[in-house]
């Protein structure tokens, strides 16, 4: 009678998600697919990388129009972010996470048919705007899928992983589709992805928290949004034209002058976009820091090392990417094994090893010369960095995320993103600007192009070392182990 009961009951009161039909199979399968779009958002960042003298060919680019496409999807991308973030804790998570899908896939289709540059970058800075409401609306809504404290843990470590995959297979792909016949090829998974996740997810992926609506601060949305956006072009511009040029100057003065408003704003909102508790915690501050870090490394090992595999040793643009494959092998042996190593020994073990790791991966590759085989500091520092940084970015997204309440997951995804965004904006500039100045010395005292090219790449990669130690030993200190508790 009692089994009879049971099943009359699960007949006329069907389960409100998803997730509470089938805790265990059907969680899997919505937590793979908001992973796999996390991951193809990331991957259209890089993805035209390799194939950009192509597109300057085709539409006939100068080097400011070539750097404005390059920096178009990142700019939208960082400066909507927080956006984003408030409109999911605001109207929906899933609401949000769709609409932002649907968006990136249209412009997607877009970008692959532009016929001139004015369209695609339209369309890159669409991408950006629909990356920038999906990805906080994605994280928030993996706290739903896996709300119990460990597996929401462990979920979290190998979400912070998709980051680093993410960009490194857009570099790969970017490589493969540059030997092909079009570089409109490099749209074909972002446009596939998207429109499999709008036929899946309302099925599969659990609608999160009721929405529960307020106000949005929309002078907050202006003065970041416009505020990052010309931060990160100035950032972009100041190593090709110069710090003191007019460009650079007054779009990082305007961009500060607006972020600094943004922070007065946000001060006296009684609803603000962005609480400034909320990444002022230390345990968040650091792992903040870890995440720009790890960002900042990635970006600028593929940007300098690109450029040393093609203009020093003379690979061709598939042979440069072939070159990373160890750096992308790496990372997937990694991610394997992320979320068992934050549950076994925490995040901030994690954290630390990671930080050790990938210092010294940079640290090998500040070693680099015009000649050094393959086979040596060079194939040592990409496996030693990728390595770390899956680590890095599994630590550190787990410590940014823990204790975060259900009306604030969107805020947390976007505030992580954010500081994934900002490290290859700012820390490229920096790294480049350094490598650009030792270079520069040492041709005036003489040295080969290639060489004082070479050197310049290593001094920036030694310091960036150097940053990671630090990070490393702050996180130690500073932060202590918290056990992760299973609440299920």
């Amino acid at each position: 009678m009692q089994q009879h009961d049971v099943a009359a009951a699960e007949r006329t009161e069907p389960p409100r998600t998803a997730a509470e039909a089938a805790p265990g199979r059907r969680r899997g399968v919505a937590f793979a697919l908001l992973a796999s779009v996390q991951f193809v958002l990331i991957l259209a960042m890089s993805v035209l990388n390799v194939v950009l003298p192509d597109i300057q060919h085709e539409f006939g680019l100068d080097r400011a129009e070539l750097a404005l496409l390059s920096a178009s999807y990142g700019m939208s991308f960082s400066g909507l972010l927080l956006l984003g973030g408030r409109l999911s804790d605001l109207y929906g998570s899933r609401r949000m996470f769709l609409l932002g899908t649907g968006i990136f896939g249209a412009s997607s289709v877009l970008a692959a048919l532009s016929p001139g540059l004015w369209t695609l970058l339209a369309a890159r800075f669409a991408q950006g705007a629909g990356a920038a409401l999906a990805v906080p609306a994605a994280m928030a809504l993996v706290s739903v899928v896996h709300p119990e404290p460990a597996r929401h843990a462990r979920a979290m470590a190998v979400w912070g992983g998709l980051a680093a995959s993410g960009g490194t297979a857009g570099m790969l792909l970017s490589g493969v589709v540059a030997s092909s016949n079009s570089w409109r090829w490099a749209f074909v998974v972002p446009v596939a992805v998207s429109a499999v996740t709008l036929v899946a997810a309302p099925r599969l992926v659990p609608e999160g928290a009721a929405p529960r609506g307020g106000r949005l601060d929309v002078l907050g949305a202006v003065l970041v949004t416009t505020g990052i956006a010309l931060l990160s072009y100035g950032l972009v511009e100041a190593p090709e034209r110069g710090w003191t040029s007019p460009v650079a100057l007054s779009t990082l003065i305007g961009g500060g002058a607006l972020l600094l408003a943004f922070v007065v704003t946000e001060a006296r909102v009684p609803q603000p976009l962005l609480p400034l508790s909320f990444p002022a915690s230390p345990r968040r501050a650091m792992a903040l820091l870890a995440v720009f870090l790890g960002a900042a490394g990635i970006t600028t090992i593929f940007f300098m090392l690109a450029l040393y595999f093609q203009e020093v040793r003379g690979y061709s643009a598939l042979e440069t990417s072939a070159a990373f494959l160890p750096f992308g092998l790496t990372l997937v042996v990694s991610g394997l094994s992320v979320g068992r190593l934050v549950q076994r020994f925490g995040a901030r073990a994690v954290l630390v090893t990671g930080l050790v790791l990938a210092g010294l991966g940079l640290a090998a590759l500040g070693r680099i010369g015009t000649d050094t085989p393959y086979a040596g500091t060079v194939l040592a520092g990409l496996v030693l960095f990728p390595a770390g940084v899956a680590l890095v970015f599994a630590g550190s997204t787990v410590t940014a995320t823990t204790d975060v309440p259900q009306e604030q997951a969107g805020l947390a995804g976007a505030v992580v993103n954010t500081a994934l965004e900002a490290g290859p904006a700012i820390g490229l500039a920096v790294l480049v600007t350094l490598a650009t100045g030792r270079t520069t010395d040492l041709v005036h005292k003489g040295a080969s192009a290639a060489s004082a090219l070479t050197s310049g790449y290593g001094f920036a990669f030694t310091v960036a070392a150097v940053a990671f130690g630090a990070a490393g030993g702050c996180v130690l200190v500073l932060l202590r182990p918290r056990p992760l508790r299973d609440g299920s």
